[in-house]
């Protein structure tokens, strides 16, 4: 390697997520090689026959009456238990697990195309979903139909309330979404899960698979209050999706997180790639409709991606999912070649990922972002400057309640001419006038206007953005909450 390599200068230059390189080298194992995709289906609206949408709103009644997503009982008893009446399907298949705080999904998503693209039949598990709760379980690359969500419900509802009866509380909302999913992989069956944590890590529902690849997104506060204050300490929680002798694919992170993840590597055993030093993102460049990138991968380099999505952070996202896949096929291990080239390109332009920094409207242009923690934050004000040239920019923000509202406000403060402050349908949002004052205190009154409804603060931002004529450059960034988006996203149109 010589010193005008690029890749030298991946550490420093695109993240400030700068891993201590002594902690990393000590002790653990690392990879490098010596010496057609499915396209993405949009998000689902509601089934147009009129029995089965009767049929989905019963299922998700009936899914509702359990514990949400925010109400947890740290433990995999209970999933446990029903996967083994169930008979244990997620051992009838390999598994790529993904944990991390932001980034999951759609990491998830371009592993899911590589896989596919190398004609290996996928099944993939995410949270949560933008509009249908059927988007959370996919196979070869779409969710599943609304007729084989409730299907597959039906199927295993017996072993739901016989688990049920057994244990001290219900499976939870969460839990049984995870056994549908695993289930409708088995019975594809599929060649390869994808799968997503819902939250943390050791004792996720999902962390009943014994996963030969696992993946860590950059770790950042989030949900400090189940996981932990500090980086380090929510690392430790999510260092519980590695398992005895697998791969790990870790994108950069902070020092104390890096220092957990390689910790936990040495003590059972596992194969580290880490983002930055055995795979990264040499360089990339702005293109039409997204961006061209080249990686270094395990076996090599692969140049002229491109990537329909905008933003460093999903270059970065490109690059974890790339060392993902060749480690799932034994690149930089098994085998010293490098994944077909042009299978690979083919497979990243095919990518979507609703709801992140997707364009649903123009003149004025409307952006959907999912942006709901600081960080998630920060990394969509760089991606929105580097990728629209908006003269004006309005935000439309709806927020949970559990969340650090402040933050998120903060980062994107310096590019809202003015914010327009709404709240979504969720019992998690946080109250309009509650994330008004809060609004006030980082923009300025001048800069805040409050719509309680959704579709009065998208036409109060689309008005905003029209101000200054048709030509003038204005645009609306919708964001906050993955529910705010998805709701936008109906209004103006979408699925």
């Amino acid at each position: 390697m010589t010193d005008s390599d690029p890749f030298d200068e991946i550490i420093e230059a695109e993240t400030d997520r700068d891993p201590d390189l002594a902690v990393i080298e000590a002790g653990s194992r690392t990879l490098r090689t010596q010496g057609t995709g499915a396209p993405q289906a949009d998000v689902p609206g509601r089934p147009e026959d009129p029995q089965v949408d009767a049929a989905l709103r019963e299922v998700e009644a009936d899914l509702a009456t359990r514990w949400g997503e925010t109400k947890l009982e740290p433990s995999v008893s209970r999933i446990a238990a029903l996967m083994d009446v169930l008979g244990d399907p997620q051992r009838s298949y390999p598994s790529i697990h993904i944990t991390g705080t932001n980034g999951k999904t759609s990491t998830a998503r371009m592993i899911e195309a590589l896989l596919g693209a190398f004609e290996l039949r996928t099944g993939r598990y995410t949270s949560p979903h933008v509009q249908s709760i059927t988007e959370r379980i996919s196979l070869d690359g779409a969710p599943i139909s609304a007729e084989r969500f409730i299907e597959t419900y039906e199927d295993i509802k017996p072993y739901i309330e016989m688990v049920d009866a057994q244990q001290e509380f219900r499976l939870s909302f969460f839990e049984v979404l995870t056994g549908m999913a695993y289930a409708a992989f088995a019975d594809a069956p599929v060649d390869v899960a994808v799968v997503e944590v819902g939250m943390g890590g050791s004792w996720d529902a999902t962390n009943v698979i014994d996963a030969d690849v696992a993946v860590v997104t950059p770790i950042d506060l989030d949900h400090t209050d189940r996981l932990g204050e500090t980086t380090g300490e929510i690392a430790t929680e999510k260092a519980g999706i590695v398992k005895q002798d697998a791969t790990v694919i870790l994108a950069q992170q902070p020092v104390d997180a890096a220092q957990v993840l390689l910790k936990k590597a040495v003590e059972v055993d596992a194969t580290v790639a880490r983002e930055g030093l055995e795979f990264g993102v040499v360089s990339r460049s702005v293109a039409v409709g997204g961006q061209l990138i080249n990686l270094r991968g395990l076996g090599g380099e692969y140049e002229e991606i491109y990537l329909p999505l905008h933003g460093p952070y999903q270059a970065h996202n490109a690059a974890v999912a790339l060392a993902a896949v060749e480690a799932f096929f034994g690149v930089g291990a098994q085998r010293p070649d490098p994944l077909a080239i042009d299978t690979v390109r083919k497979a990243f332009a095919s990518v979507t990922s609703p709801g992140r920094l997707e364009v649903v409207r123009r003149s004025p242009t409307v952006v959907l972002d999912a942006a709901h923690n600081p960080a998630g934050a920060r990394a969509t004000a760089e991606a929105v400057a580097e990728a629209f040239d908006f003269s004006r920019l309005i935000g439309v923000v709806g927020a949970s309640g559990d969340k650090n509202v402040r933050g998120l406000l903060e980062a994107f403060e310096p590019m809202f001419a003015e914010v327009v402050v709404t709240q979504n349908s969720s019992h998690r949002a946080m109250d309009v006038d509650e994330l008004a004052a809060i609004a006030v205190e980082v923009f300025g009154d001048e800069r805040v206007q409050v719509e309680p409804r959704l579709p009065d603060a998208l036409e109060a931002a689309i008005t905003l953005a029209e101000e200054d004529g048709e030509f003038a450059g204005g645009g609306v960034l919708v964001t906050g909450s993955v529910i705010t988006v998805g709701e936008a996203r109906l209004l103006l149109g979408r699925g």
